[in-house]
């Protein structure tokens, strides 16, 4: 009998473990643009899912989240914020950067 209720302990505990996970995907994800740089500068989403990204501009100067890629392109103005939706995309490495200042407003996000 007590093999019964450990397994039955065991079974529960590693439901738990999944739902906990499985709700962290639905985290908010949050990237900031500050000297003209993301951070972070790589994000992962889940594949197959329709995803919100909040970009937060801490520069005084606008910029532009955009990828080619993602099909997606949303200007954001200085210390203001966004809500960028992506997806649903497949697995892969999919890059993103500030228009404005491409040279050093680079990011990618990772769908697994």
């Amino acid at each position: 009998m007590s093999i019964v209720l450990w397994a039955a302990a065991l079974a529960f505990t590693a439901t738990l473990m999944v739902s906990v996970g499985e709700s962290r995907a639905d985290e908010p994800i949050v990237i900031t643009i500050k000297n003209h740089k993301f951070t972070p500068a790589e994000v992962k989403i889940p594949a197959g899912k329709r995803v919100e990204l909040t970009v937060v501009n801490d520069d005084p100067t606008p910029e532009e989240f955009e990828s080619k890629t993602m099909k997606v392109e949303k200007v954001i103005p200085g210390k203001s914020k966004a809500t960028v939706r992506v997806g649903p995309l497949d697995k892969g490495r999919y890059n993103f950067f500030g228009e404005f200042n491409e040279a050093t407003a680079q990011g990618f996000v990772v769908v697994e």
